[in-house]
């Protein structure tokens, strides 16, 4: 059964692995953000009543 001989997929899995931790991912970490985040305020609104025009 080839499929269960390790020697010819092993070293490919390997190599891509590599490939991938080594060339890719300063790769992709080097994108910047268009839109940087904002700091939001955590102090709530104080909700006004709605009048109603007909009561």
């Amino acid at each position: 059964m080839p499929q269960l001989n390790p020697h010819p997929w092993f070293a490919i899995l390997l190599s891509s692995w590599v490939i991938y931790l080594t060339i890719l991912t300063p790769k992709v970490n080097n994108f910047k953000y268009q839109n940087n985040p904002n700091l939001q305020n955590t102090q709530k609104e104080k909700m006004q009543p709605w009048n109603w025009p007909w009561t």
